[in-house]
C-alpha cells in the first residue's frame, strides 16, 4: 500500500505562482512514477505532469513552459511548481503514485482569480 498526501493549494491571482507538494509513504519501493492530475468543475480529470523514478518528465501541452514537476527522493516527495497561472488552471489537483495500481491523494484546490 502507498499513501499520498498533497499540500500547497490555495487562491492566487492570474500571473501568480503556487507550489504543490505530494509526500508518499508506505510501499514506496513499488512506485514507478508520480504525477499530478487536475479536475475542473464539469470536466474530466486530466493529466498535468508526471515524473518517473528515472527523472523523465511529461507535461500536458496546456502547462508546458509554465509548470515544472520535480522530486526529492530523500523525502519521497514530488513538487509541482506552477508559474504564470491562468484562471483556466483552476481545479482540484490530485497527486498520483503509480505502481502495480494507482494511488490517489485526496486533492487540493487551486483557484486562480482573473
Amino acid at each position: 500500500q502507498v499513501q499520498v498526501v498533497e499540500s500547497g493549494g490555495g487562491l492566487v491571482q492570474a500571473g501568480g505562482s503556487l507550489r504543490l507538494s505530494c509526500a508518499a509513504s508506505g510501499s514506496i519501493f513499488s512506485i514507478n512514477a508520480m504525477g499530478w492530475y487536475r479536475q475542473a468543475p464539469g470536466k474530466q480529470r486530466e493529466l498535468v505532469a508526471v515524473i518517473t523514478t528515472g527523472g523523465t518528465t511529461n507535461y500536458a501541452d496546456s502547462v508546458k513552459g509554465r509548470f515544472t514537476i520535480s522530486r526529492d527522493n530523500a523525502k519521497n516527495t514530488v513538487y509541482l511548481q506552477m508559474n504564470s497561472l491562468k484562471p483556466e488552471d483552476t481545479a482540484v489537483y490530485y497527486c498520483i503514485a503509480m505502481s502495480i495500481r494507482n494511488y490517489w491523494g485526496q486533492g487540493t484546490q487551486v483557484t486562480v482569480s482573473s
